[in-house]
Formats: structure tokens, sequence, C-alpha cells
């Protein structure tokens, strides 16, 4: 007979939540896209789910395979208990899970995904389990 218990114990993901180091006003974006363009402006997280203007096909595939939605937001229109969290640490993503809020990757975890889509699940699912949590 298996033991369950220390499974149903265990946290649930129930949502990831991004939040990109840009504003997302068209005034944002566009000096966002003009200073990254520059090198004045960086955003792991928009290299992994962006090319130069809409999202990467390659992401947009990795986020529907993800066991839970994954919702992104710029600095300025992120949730508030989100923002209380992650402070100024971003870009970074956040586990919405049944025993609250989780920061998962911050930017230095971003950044070692080197802008792949694949790699990022590969952190997420890393940080989960040091994290103890499981996915809905």
């Amino acid at each position: 007979m298996s033991d369950d218990s220390s499974s149903s114990s265990r946290p649930s993901i129930q949502r990831l939540v991004g939040v990109y180091n840009a504003d997302g006003t068209l005034r944002g974006e566009l000096a966002y896209w003009v200073g990254a363009r520059l090198g004045r402006a960086h955003c792991a997280l928009c290299d992994i789910t962006h090319g130069s203007v809409r999202e990467r096909p390659d992401w947009i595939a990795c986020r529907s395979a993800l066991p839970v939605p994954f919702a992104t937001y710029h600095r300025n229109d992120q949730p508030e208990g989100v923002r209380a969290l992650l402070g100024d640490g971003i870009p970074a993503v956040v586990a919405e899970t049944d025993g609250g809020l989780v920061r998962l990757l911050g930017p230095e975890q971003l950044d070692a995904c080197a802008a792949s889509p694949e790699h990022l699940v590969q952190a997420l699912n890393q940080a989960a389990e040091e994290h103890g949590l499981g996915w809905s």
C-alpha cells in the first residue's frame, strides 16, 4: 500500500504569474523596444516569451503544455499581492498556490534560461520541487 499523505499535503500551484520588467502602456512598450535594441533595457522574461514584436511560437507551445495557466503582467499592471511579494525584483515568475503566493524565479534564474521557453519550463519544474509545490 502506498502512502499518498505527503503529496496530498503539498501546496498545489493553481496559476503562474510572470511579471515583465517593462510598462504595459504604449509609451512603455515603445521605450522598452527601443531600449532593448540599443542595449539600455533588458527583461529576460520578455526574451523568453516574445520575439521583436509578438509572442514566440515556441513559447506559445510551451505555455500550452503547462499543467496550469500562465498569466503575464507588466510592472505597472501586476496584481497588488504579486507587487507586494516581488518589490523591485522583476522580472519574475510567481506561483499562485492554494497556500498563497510563492516566488519561483527571479531575474537571475530567468537570465539563466538563455531566452529558451524550454529552459523556463525546466526551471519552473525545478523551482516548484525545491519549494515543495505540486501541480494542480
